[in-house]
C-alpha cells in the first residue's frame, strides 16, 4: 500500500518531468514541417520525354498522436496530485511537547504552515533584547520595568583659584596664577529603567519554541505516514478533453 510521504517524495519529479515532456510536445507542434508531407510522381509529354524520379515527404509528427502522449504524461500528473491533495484531506496527527498533547488531530497541511511560522518565530525571539550583563536588574513592581541598584554620584563646578608666585615687593607687583579647582557641590543619584529581558528568559522562550519546532516535525511525519488510496483522475479528464 502506498504512504502519503512516498507520494510527496515522486511529486516533484513527476511535476518536472511532465514539465519537459508537455513543452516538447508543445514545440514539436509548431514545426510544420513535421506536419506536412508529399507525394509527386513526373511523366513526360511523351516517352521519349526526361524520366525524373518520384518525390515524396513522409509526414512525421501525428497531432492525434502527441495529444495522445500529453494525455498519458498529464493524467500521472492529475493522478499523483489528486492522491495527495485527497490524503491530506485525512492524515492528521497530534502535536506533542513533553507527553503532553498540545494540538489535537492536526491537518498535515496546517502542519506545514505551522512549521513556516514557527521559523520565523524562532528568529523573532533570538533577538530580543536583553538586559545588560554588567548590570545588577531587580524588577520594580511600581515600574514593571528592570531598575538597578541606586548609583551616587558627585557633581563639581570649577571655581576659579589664585596661586601666588610671588610676593609682591615695592618694585614689582605679586605674580598671580589664576587656575580652576574642581569643588563637589552635589550629588547624582541614578537609577536605571529597561524594559528588555533578562537572558535567561530568551533562553527559556527560545527552548519552547524549538521544542514546538520539533514536535511539529514529528507530528507531520506521523501524518505523512498514513496509507493512501491512488486516485485515477487523468484518465477521465483527457477522455473527456481529447477523447
Amino acid at each position: 500500500m502506498t504512504k502519503l510521504n512516498q507520494i510527496l517524495a515522486v511529486e516533484k519529479g513527476v511535476k518536472s518531468d511532465v514539465q519537459r515532456k508537455v513543452t516538447d510536445a508543445y514545440h514539436t507542434i509548431q514545426k510544420t514541417p513535421l506536419l506536412s508531407g508529399i507525394a509527386r510522381s513526373y511523366q513526360p509529354i511523351d516517352d521519349e520525354g526526361e524520366q525524373l524520379p518520384p518525390e515524396s515527404t513522409r509526414v512525421q509528427v501525428q497531432v492525434e498522436a502527441v495529444l495522445k502522449d500529453v494525455s498519458t504524461t498529464l493524467s500521472r500528473l492529475f493522478d499523483v496530485t489528486a492522491t495527495k491533495d485527497w490524503a491530506n484531506c485525512t492524515a492528521k496527527a497530534d502535536v506533542t511537547v513533553d507527553g503532553t498533547v498540545l494540538l489535537s488531530g492536526v491537518p498535515v497541511t496546517y502542519l506545514l504552515f505551522l512549521e513556516k511560522q514557527l521559523v520565523d518565530l524562532h528568529t523573532f525571539v533570538s533577538k530580543l533584547p536583553t538586559l545588560d550583563p554588567s548590570e545588577a536588574w531587580t524588577l520594580d513592581e511600581n515600574t514593571d520595568s528592570w531598575r538597578t541598584e541606586p548609583v551616587k554620584t558627585t557633581r563639581t563646578k570649577k571655581v576659579p583659584r589664585n596661586h601666588v608666585l610671588a610676593e609682591a615687593t615695592d618694585k614689582h607687583p605679586a605674580q598671580v596664577q589664576v587656575y580652576n579647582e574642581d569643588v563637589v557641590v552635589g550629588y547624582w543619584t541614578k537609577v536605571s529603567f529597561s524594559g528588555a529581558l533578562p537572558q535567561r528568559r530568551v533562553n527559556e522562550l527560545l527552548t519552547r519554541v524549538q521544542k514546538l519546532q520539533d514536535a511539529v516535525k514529528y507530528a507531520r511525519e506521523e501524518a505523512n505516514g498514513i496509507e493512501v488510496t491512488d486516485r485515477r483522475i487523468g484518465e477521465a479528464v483527457f477522455g473527456y478533453l481529447f477523447g
